[in-house]
Formats: C-alpha cells, sequence, structure tokens
C-alpha cells in the first residue's frame, strides 16, 4: 500500500522540524542533513531523488504536519494533523491535534475536554461514525498550509 507523498514545502517543514528537534538537544544538525533524513525516510536515495519525486501541490491524501479545520462533534477546530495512515478504500486514520481543547460532553454539570483524538475519515473528510442525531463524529472541511 502506498502513502501518498506530500508537497515539496509539506516535505520541508517536515527536515525543518527535525533538525530543531535534533537541535533542542544540542546536537549539531544541519539543513541539509535533515532534507537527506527525510529523504530516507521516504525511501529516495537522497534529497534530489525525493524533491523530484515530490509535487509542488499536496497529493490526494492527509499527511501528517498539515493544517486542517472542521468540526468534532459538532464544535468547529482548527488542528495539526499528527499521524495519518492510509487504509483500504482511500479511508485515512488520523491523529489531530486541536489548537485548543473541545468540551465534549454537553451537560451542564460537568465537563470532558479533549485535545487530541484518532479518527478515520474517507477521501471527502467525513468519518463514518456519527453521533445518535445521524451527525459525523468528525468533518474536516479543508486544509490550509501554514505553520
Amino acid at each position: 500500500m502506498d502513502i501518498p507523498l506530500p508537497s515539496r514545502s509539506a516535505l520541508k517543514a517536515q527536515a525543518k522540524r527535525l533538525r530543531s528537534a535534533i537541535t533542542t538537544n544540542g546536537t549539531p544538525f544541519s539543513h541539509a542533513q535533515a532534507l537527506e533524513a527525510v529523504a530516507h525516510q521516504w525511501g529516495a536515495r537522497d534529497w534530489n531523488t525525493l524533491s523530484a519525486r515530490a509535487q509542488d501541490d499536496a497529493q490526494p491524501g492527509y499527511h501528517p504536519g498539515q493544517r486542517v479545520t472542521g468540526r468534532y462533534l459538532g464544535h468547529r477546530f482548527a488542528a495539526t494533523i499528527r499521524a495519518a495512515r492510509l487504509m483500504p478504500g482511500g479511508r485515512h486514520a488520523l491523529t489531530l491535534r486541536f489548537d485548543e481543547a473541545i468540551d465534549v460532553v454537553t451537560s451542564p454539570h460537568f465537563s470532558a475536554f479533549r485535545r487530541q483524538v484518532n479518527c478515520i475519515v474517507n477521501m471527502q473528510g467525513v468519518s463514518p461514525r456519527a453521533t445518535s442525531d445521524g451527525q459525523p463524529h468528525v468533518r474536516i472541511n479543508d486544509a490550509w498550509s501554514g505553520a
């Protein structure tokens, strides 16, 4: 099963995050080294090979680091995709990290906030699981590029 290759800019952002994480620990790590490491993670022999395979625009699908907006249990959200896995039938298993925690309880007596959720969505960004009133648990409206 092939995982869609992110856009060239998303791959560069991945390298930037990798470099930042490694240098935070005090280990010198150049941007070129980070690009090469990302290329190897995606199965390419070097950055130039991976860059040639990547598109300027994101390919269909979801990928880690991608920013999305939508609704979770009826609440609007903005989130970063922390993990994405392509499943059979064009569905995606996603881990969404919300910018702001969402209270998932409707009772006025207590609250339960969620900052991160795992979900499965189809290519339209809609989860097959629904609430008792028939609304999908997750509906991803769009994706945007951003930090």
